[in-house]
């Protein structure tokens, strides 16, 4: 049976650039006959961002949470991370109905969703809540790189204590999964990088690397054979690129991030892993102080909605 693809796409807060970047992809994105668009968010903030009568090529779900009145573009508020996490919740409805089958995800806030003291710390989290997922992780896919991270949206000196066994296991297997599956990698090698600097040599700079990283490299390899590490992070990416390795797995946000968005910054996606649908996301925020000004680079936003179309494809068996 040929299934067909439905992508849900989610504005993200209406005030930043999350209407236009997707606006913006949705005229470059040649939707194929077997694909359908929801895009899920307030008419009022797409016609702001340039949205014509004529030419939708997608099913709006009007949520109608914005009056034209109180629009202002830029404007990190209270009332627009509630809006924009209701957008969230439809699509999320919308998934469990069946209606849709994958998503992506524009740019939010989760400063202004936590003014309404919700405490929300990003799309990936909430996700795997909603889902009922306890093993999921962050994927930043393009063409040459691609790299998962163990942590996520900690701080940076809570990181050494987060950093645990089954946590590294959890996410190589993901990332593993992931390449073969979804990427068509037969024997996917993935490299784990170390967490301290030359990770660590030898216990000289800590023993996270000796405790923790080597011991589940070594039972990794005893089932998937083609894991590496723990790897310096200084040396990783430049042996990934040179095409080492299919996939690195990081210790920590920034360790991937700082990297990734420097080569990639206009390309690259972010891909959940775990979740029992397809969910990407462009790599950057709301940027609100280029809002309303047509400057936002849709890019990123634009490989976000073709992943999540070859990849749900690929799913459901076409």
């Amino acid at each position: 049976m040929n299934r067909k693809v439905k992508i849900g796409i989610t504005i993200g807060d209406p005030l930043g650039i999350g209407p236009e970047v997707t606006l913006k992809s949705l005229r470059r994105f040649k939707v194929p006959k077997d694909c359908e668009i929801f895009v899920f968010g307030d008419r009022v903030s797409l016609i702001k961002n340039g949205l014509k009568r004529k030419g939708i090529l997608f099913n709006l779900v009007d949520l109608k949470k914005i009056k034209n009145s109180e629009f202002r573009f830029g404007l990190m508020s209270k009332k627009s991370g509630r809006v924009s996490l209701a957008y969230l919740k439809e699509a999320v409805d919308y998934l469990k109905r069946g209606r849709i089958n994958s998503l992506v995800t524009a740019p939010l806030s989760k400063e202004a969703i936590n003014l309404n003291k919700i405490r929300f710390f990003g799309h990936t989290e909430f996700l795997a809540s909603q889902f009922g997922v306890k093993d999921y992780a962050m994927m930043f896919v393009s063409k040459k790189l691609k790299l998962s991270l163990v942590t996520r949206h900690i701080a940076l000196k809570d990181v050494p204590t987060a950093i645990k066994k089954e946590n590294i296991f959890a996410t190589t297997l993901l990332t593993y999964n992931a390449l073969k599956n979804y990427f068509a990698i037969k024997k996917p090698k993935i490299a784990i990088s170390g967490l301290n600097p030359h990770a660590s040599e030898d216990g000289l700079m800590g023993r996270e690397e000796e405790r923790i990283i080597a011991p589940v490299v070594t039972r990794l390899r005893m089932i998937l054979k083609t894991i590496y590490g723990p790897i310096p992070s200084d040396t990783i990416f430049k042996r990934a690129l040179d095409k080492e390795f299919d996939a690195v797995v990081c210790m920590y946000h920034d360790q991937g991030l700082i990297p990734f968005k420097m080569l990639y910054f206009f390309e690259g996606v972010n891909l959940t892993l775990g979740l029992p649908f397809i969910r990407t996301s462009c790599v950057h925020g709301t940027a609100f102080d280029i809002a309303g000004k047509n400057k936002a680079d849709c890019r990123s936003m634009l490989e976000a909605i073709k992943l999540a179309y070859i990849l749900t494809k690929n799913r459901i068996g076409h």
